[in-house]
């Protein structure tokens, strides 16, 4: 029988705190269940494996940066908006790397469905809405912004950039002001 303090959420909250503390490559269902104090069986009454435990964390992630990022980008627009945006996700990179990991994971279906990557993913597009780009490439523009911001986030988790004398911060500057651009001169689809 497991632990009565134990709860799904509790579950989850302590695999993402370990993949935050020593790499989602870390996170197991033993390694979660010795954190816990309890036997790997006691949390199959939460989470039926590590399938299931790594959603959990996908979609925790995702309710923390949708939160983060509803913050950043209400009341803004154009590029104050896109600047929160892109800040709320680097600012969640830093400070729960392991749960940005489980984010760059594919997303199950469950978790791809769920309401958590629904906001975030209705957040981007309000803040690509924000500019002229035409309803038809709304998805290619929002995957731009995501796949740089991602990769930007992926580069520096990597130490890419650290043997550059050039400030990070700068180069990140650069890049929302890049995404501002193509965003801001989208162009209009033609017809013919």
């Amino acid at each position: 029988m497991p632990r009565a303090h134990l709860t799904t959420a509790s579950v989850i909250a302590d695999a993402a705190a370990l993949a935050d503390a020593d790499g989602l490559a870390a996170v197991t269902v033993s390694a979660v269940a010795r954190r816990l104090g309890v036997k790997p069986a006691s949390l199959y009454e939460h989470v039926a494996g590590l399938g299931p435990l790594f959603d959990g964390v996908q979609v925790l992630a995702l309710g923390e940066v949708g939160e983060r990022t509803a913050a950043a980008v209400a009341g803004r627009s154009g590029r104050d908006a896109l600047r929160g945006l892109a800040d709320a996700h680097r600012d969640y990179a830093i400070a729960r790397p392991g749960a940005w990991a489980a984010l760059q994971r594919p997303a199950s279906p469950a978790v791809a469905g769920s309401p958590e990557a629904a906001r975030v993913a209705g957040l981007l597009l309000a803040v690509v809405r924000g500019y002229s780009v035409p309803d038809d490439d709304l998805v290619h523009a929002a995957r731009l912004v995501g796949a740089t911001v991602s990769g930007f986030l992926a580069l520096t988790r990597a130490e890419a950039f650290v043997h550059r004398p050039d400030p990070e911060d700068a180069s990140w500057a650069a890049a929302i002001d890049a995404l501002d651009r193509a965003l801001d001169s989208w162009p209009e689809r033609s017809d013919s």
